[in-house]
């Protein structure tokens, strides 16, 4: 039986002449042959059998072998029989049946709603078989099964050849060489056994080409080079199939022109180019086909030969078989070769469920010893195989597959069980023999008995055969000492089960006559290769279940059942949604689409996140030597595919590169219309005649723009070929032309000619995706796209907010298929899908209102696994996805987002970042042409608000939004980065109250301007701070009133804060808890607010207070961090503490709406702030355990990849200079070194001396640095403050 395409005019009626010996089923309700042809009336009308149940089947013997393009059914005349659905199967011999399949499934057929009314199906595929069998799978619940059938088709002759393993047909050339160029190749095959050659031809110089079966799959050896590889030493060029040992037909065909290769086995193609120069297949003297004889050796073999049948073998138009059977002279025959299929009646069995199948076989009981051997093949590592109770106490014998090996037991109650373990992956769907022999005290286990299989185990042992042998499992009402089952039941195939050495009768048990079985497919071998097309994407490789297949995603970057969705974001932007901060990152720009990911340098700072792709020679490149005839030129690897670069670039608002060409008598450009000596390739393997700062398709630099450049009748500052280094500079932005891919130099090959030049990293910012949003404000609107093509795999995502109960996000529709997202009430997501088994649904209940006019996310999956439902984080709903039945989804209209088709349950809301299968759908460029849609939606601050922290402000853009952290004493995108300083003695910040002063470029923002109370009536201060040094000033706020508030460290480190709100009025809080010099980060909050007072150092108890009424300062004046170095009347315990200030690190320090260490740092010029001393931005948490003297300041560049020195090249002009030049120089610096030496000398002895004297104090030492490192003065008892309340 094999499928094939339909002949012309193929559809006559074949069974209205057959006779009613013809037909035969699984039972007869007359209890004789019933004619059962379409349109019978006499007799019974029909076929009906004797029980209406699953095990039931009607069959046709059609007499020779024909090809069948359609069926017809119709139910039991007058009656209420009829059958609703059937599937087909087809047999050559009436035995080892197949399925007929469509999609990759068995197929079912609709049948009848009536007993007379005839229901005709054409077969997809045409079938070429002898036998058709319905099996009935519904019927007419009120009545029983019944039918009447017709098979439509044409009669089919063809030519076949018997090999039995030990012969071949060789094909002898008219000539000694064949040579050719192009070659087809075709046949059909059918065989039992997993390895074996079906044909073969070499050639002296090495080309050889051979076909073969190989562990059941088909293999194909091509090699057209001139050289003496080995079939046995090179891979194969192709393979395709598996499980091929399965007695039915295979067809095959090769073609090749040249080195192109298409070959094809059964409805798989696999295209392949052959390596080596050679496009001619080079073969000496003959083809052989079955076998590959050895020269001047009858009858020797070099490789197992083929056994089984082939069909219509044609070698580029020569039929060969043909011309076997006339027995032609090109022909020569070796063994035995007969011209007619033989079929072997071997009968096998599957059983189907993991639960409840078994077959029950008897056997004679009492016999000393036992026998019995199988064949089993199956894809589950554990399973039953076979379990019996021996007789006369022997105990119970169980043989199991356990995690693909074999192990057999003999368990006994009073003794230890003795166990037998061989083989390792069984579970790998060959056909394996199994065979348990016990004789004369000794159990023999042999697996596969043949030249590969492993030594024999035996092992001593007494045993009495028993009369049941339960294979497969065991049924559910026996004991365990009927039958004992410590695993899953076997789910497989078995075949030729022998007991005590004679062979059982299935087709006897199928029939009733012999044993028993539940669950079983009797007369065929049901096992599917769920991993023949691989359906684990991205690379996933798959395994296999007996009922499914399982995808291993490991290091493919991608995950999900079928590794379909990426681990990784889609851009920067939404990384940064996801509040990360700077760094290297994944991406993955059309997310589950073909591109892989690729790594990126993601900039996010407050107003751009930069996207930047470095390539690997990123360093300034010098070039000498180059001219026309040899010029120089560098290609530019990115590590990354042109489409992955593409795809980041045009998913980008804008894009750059910066390119610069450093020049000594080095042209670049030459004049506009001069040939150029320097250009670049870019995207489209296309030169490109303009330089950095220039628009295409003008040769000039950014100088010929700004008509600056070093001679004015050039347009680059290269092209003034002067003889001193100059350059020219700029950024490509022309996103069509993105990234430079090389670069050609070819003028520095003169006198003193170089130059050196470096390209940049690709920098892009702006997802035009991911804010990409519409507005529906019509039940009517809608926008439609192309229809989505997603047979296998189909996930959607995106973003939406709405304030209505209900409406269809999106909808696709097929003939019978569907796909719809929407909202169905105002917490409730529904995800409605049919492939073409009866529509799924998903649905996730929100625990609270979705139309709440806030961002919401979905997330909808439907692969060959599982069908999944995610709606923002709330639990992902997710359902199995049948392994039968239809699988593909097919859609043919367009896709409608916002609406449906009949316009009906529109969407009245926002839909952003809409992506199907990663493809990005343009929804603000389909609104502009489009009623009743707005581009955009305004209010993403509702919604993402929350991510601006510490005092930052949530400001809109139409692409998304920032946040404005200038009334924060943060940084950042998101107002979390700490700005942070490292003070030293004498350091001291002071902020100067005053009218507001603007902090940011766009002075319209009203949140750009820090506004100040003059006299506010309340005080919120929050800072950190970390330190060794005690006493301490850390901040100090006075008035013109002489009120003040400071905050200080007392000399045994605890913190002390000072109110002085009236001359009458003095309040002093003294937090002693710990000593807080103890270079630990601490964090101070102070809030006041009219009388009430609260303060709280780290997660210490919060101390409380209330002020007399009316309490305020009153003209604040100024704000001081560090030392006050202002002359003002302090208090006796502040100025001890402001003799040195503060020397530690204080970070993000807020008072109010001011940030004065911020303002200090980021807008010293425009802030009323003064910074005496040294101030060094650094990290406190970095200075921890580092050494303040080690501490530097690092300032971020634009991206993170490190810029040469440009000014290189022109330290090649130093070399040039003479040598009188440097006698000089080096004359002068050595005076230079003599008196830096003497000053340094006298003021290190001045130090020392200064040193001493204030070490003698021990109070407060000079040298602050060695005191921060070693807490010079936490090592010893110290006097504490006068306090006046305590905490």
């Amino acid at each position: 039986m094999d499928y094939n395409s339909t002949q012309d005019n193929c559809d006559d009626p074949m069974a209205s002449l057959l006779s009613p010996m013809a037909f035969s089923s699984s039972s007869d309700l007359t209890g004789t042959h019933t004619l059962a042809q379409l349109n019978q009336r006499i007799g019974a009308g029909g076929w009906s059998p004797a029980d209406s149940n699953a095990q039931q089947w009607l069959q046709m013997d059609l007499g020779n072998r024909v090809e069948i393009t359609a069926v017809a059914t119709q139910g039991r005349y007058g009656s209420s029989d009829w059958v609703t659905s059937y599937s087909l199967m087809f047999s050559d011999t009436g035995h080892n049946w197949k399925q007929y399949k469509q999609e990759d499934s068995i197929w079912t057929f609709a049948g009848n709603m009536n007993a007379d009314s005839v229901v005709h199906h054409k077969l997809l595929h045409s079938v070429r078989a002898r036998f058709i069998r319905f099996v009935p799978l519904q019927w007419n619940p009120t009545g029983k099964i019944g039918m009447r059938v017709e098979v439509y088709g044409c009669s089919y002759k063809s030519d076949v050849a018997d090999f039995d393993g030990r012969s071949s047909l060789l094909y002898r050339f008219n000539q000694k060489l064949m040579s050719t160029l192009k070659d087809v190749i075709s046949l059909k095959f059918k065989s039992m056994q997993e390895d074996g050659v079906l044909f073969h031809g070499e050639g002296q110089r090495g080309d050889h080409i051979t076909l073969e079966l190989q562990k059941g799959m088909l293999v194909l050896y091509l090699n057209l080079d001139d050289s003496k590889v080995r079939i046995s030493s090179s891979p194969p060029s192709a393979t395709l199939g598996s499980l091929l040992d399965d007695q039915h037909w295979h067809s095959v065909l090769i073609e090749r022109v040249g080195k192109q290769v298409n070959f094809t086995m059964d409805k798989h193609t696999q295209h392949f180019r052959t390596k080596g120069e050679a496009d001619a297949l080079d073969i000496d003297y003959e083809l052989s086909f079955g076998g590959i004889p050895v020269p001047g050796k009858p009858g020797t073999f070099l490789k197992k030969n083929f056994h089984g049948c082939i069909e219509n073998l044609y070698y580029n138009g020569v039929n060969i078989i043909d011309l076997a059977k006339r027995r032609k002279h090109q022909i020569y025959t070796v063994g035995n070769v007969t011209f007619s299929c033989s079929e072997p009646q071997i009968v096998p069995i599957t059983f189907v469920n993991s639960t409840c199948s078994y077959l029950l076989l008897p056997g004679t009981s009492q016999i000393d010893g036992l026998s019995v051997s199988f064949q089993f093949r199956t894809w589950n590592k554990d399973g039953l195989l076979l379990s019996t109770q021996l007789s006369e106490g022997s105990g119970t014998l169980l043989l199991s597959l356990e995690g693909g090996t074999l192990r057999l037991v003999i368990q006994k109650m009073a003794e230890c069980a003795a166990e037998i373990l061989t083989g390792s992956n069984l579970n790998d769907g060959l056909w394996h023999s199994v065979s348990i022999n016990a004789r004369r005290n000794h159990i023999t286990l042999t697996l596969d008995n043949d030249a590969t299989s492993p030594a024999q185990d035996t092992t001593p042992m007494q045993i009495y055969s028993g009369n049941s042998y339960y294979f497969g499992g065991c049924p559910d009402n026996l004991t365990d000492s009927q039958c004992l089952n410590p695993t899953k039941a076997f789910q497989g195939c078995m075949r030729l089960i022998f007991i005590d050495n004679q062979p059982k009768d299935l087709i006897s048990v199928q029939q009733g006559s012999l044993g028993n079985f539940s669950n079983l497919h009797i007369d065929l071998c049901s096992i599917k290769d769920r991993c023949l097309t691989n359906y684990c994407e991205h690379g996933g490789s798959c395994s296999q279940s007996w009922s499914t297949f399982y995808c291993n995603c490991s290091d493919t970057g991608y995950t999900g059942a079928t590794c379909h969705n990426s681990l990784y974001e889609q851009s920067c932007e939404v990384y940064r949604h996801q509040g990360n901060m700077t760094g290297f990152f994944y991406i993955d720009v059309d997310g589950s689409g073909p591109l892989g990911p690729l790594q990126v340098y993601c900039n996010i700072t407050e107003d751009k996140i930069w996207t930047s792709i470095p390539h690997k020679n990123m360093k300034l490149t010098h070039v000498q030597g180059a001219d026309p005839e040899k010029p120089y030129f560098m290609v530019l690897d990115y590590s990354s595919s042109m489409e992955q670069l593409e795809a980041v670039i045009d998913g980008s608002d804008h894009c750059e590169q910066e390119v610069a060409y450093h020049c000594r008598k080095s042209r670049l450009l030459n004049t506009p219309d001069g040939t150029p000596f320097t250009w670049w390739i870019g995207r489209s393997n296309e030169s490109h005649l303009y330089w950095g700062g220039s628009p295409p398709g003008v040769q000039q630099c950014e100088c010929g723009l700004d008509e600056s450049c070093l001679d004015i009748q050039h347009f680059c500052n290269c092209d003034a070929d002067k003889d001193e280094w100059t350059n020219d500079t700029g950024f490509l932005s022309f996103k069509d032309h993105l990234p430079v891919t090389q670069i050609v130099i070819t003028d520095t090959n003169r006198s003193n000619s170089e130059a050196a030049w470096r390209i940049g990293p690709l920098r892009c910012y702006g997802d035009r995706h991911f804010w990409n949003a519409v507005s529906f404000y019509t039940e009517a609107s809608y926008l439609h796209f192309p229809t989505f093509h997603a047979e296998f795999s189909a996930d959607i995502s995106f973003f939406f907010k709405t304030t209505a109960l209900s409406g269809v996000f999106l909808e696709n529709l097929g003939i019978k298929d569907f796909i719809r997202l929407e909202i169905s009430s105002p917490s409730k997501i529904t995800f409605a899908i049919d492939v073409g088994n009866g529509p799924v649904q998903l649905i996730v209940q929100s625990p609270s209102p979705l139309n709440d006019n806030q961002w919401h996310y979905v997330r909808a999956e439907r692969n060959l696994k599982e069908t999944s439902l995610q709606v923002d984080s709330l639990p992902r709903r997710v359902r199995e996805t049948s392994e039968e039945g239809h699988f593909r989804l097919q859609l043919n209209s367009q896709l409608f987002v916002g609406g449906t088709s009949s316009r009906q349950k529109g969407f009245l809301g926002c839909i952003r970042s809409l992506s199907l299968n990663g493809q990005k759908l343009d929804l603000e460029e389909r609104a502009r042409v489009t009623s009743g849609v707005r581009l955009g939606c305004p209010g993403h601050c509702s919604s993402y608000g929350s991510t601006c922290h510490n005092g930052g402000k949530c400001v809109e853009k139409h692409s998304g939004y920032f946040c404005d952290c200038t009334n924060s004493p943060y940084e950042g995108p998101f107002c979390k980065k700490e700005v942070s300083a490292l003070f030293k003695a004498g350091t001291s910040v002071t902020y100067m109250f005053q009218e507001p002063y603007p902090v940011t470029k766009n002075i319209n923002i009203s949140s750009s301007a820090i506004y100040v109370d003059v006299a506010p009536s309340k005080e919120n201060i929050a800072f950190s701070f970390m330190t060794t040094q005690a006493p301490s000033l850390l901040l100090y706020i006075n008035s013109s009133s002489q009120d003040f508030l400071a905050v200080l460290l007392c000399k045994n480190g605890s913190l002390q804060v000072r109110y002085q709100l009236s001359k009458e009025e003095s309040h002093i809080f003294t937090i002693d808890a710990e000593n807080f010099a103890n270079r630990k980060i601490h964090l101070l909050k102070i809030n006041r607010e009219g009388r009430e007072l609260t303060i709280q150092v780290d997660q210490q108890p919060q101390l409380s207070y209330n002020f007399a009424p009316d309490v305020e300062f009153r003209a604040l004046r100024s704000l001081t961090l560090g030392r006050v170095t202002d002359d003002l009347v302090l208090d006796s315990e502040v100025a001890k503490a402001n003799t040195l200030g503060f020397v530690g690190c204080l970070s993000s320090v807020q008072y109010n709406h001011i940030a004065p260490l911020k303002a200090a740092l980021r807008h010293a010029t425009i802030a009323p702030v003064t910074v005496q001393g040294t101030l060094t931005e650094s990290s406190c948490g970095s200075l921890m355990d580092s050494d303040v003297n080690a501490v530097t300041t690092v300032h971020s560049s634009s991206d993170s990849f490190e810029k040469t020195d440009e000014q290189e090249p022109l330290t090649n002009a130093v070399r040039s200079d003479s040598a009188v030049i440097g006698g000089v120089i080096a004359v002068v610096i050595f005076i230079i070194f003599c008196i830096i030496g003497i000053m340094t000398r006298l003021l290190y002895q001045h130090k020392q001396s200064h040193h001493s004297n204030q070490m003698k104090e021990k109070e407060y030492p000079d040298n602050l640095d060695s005191s921060f490192r070693n807490d010079i003065d936490l090592h010893h008892p110290v006097s504490e403050c006068k306090r006046e309340y305590f905490i």
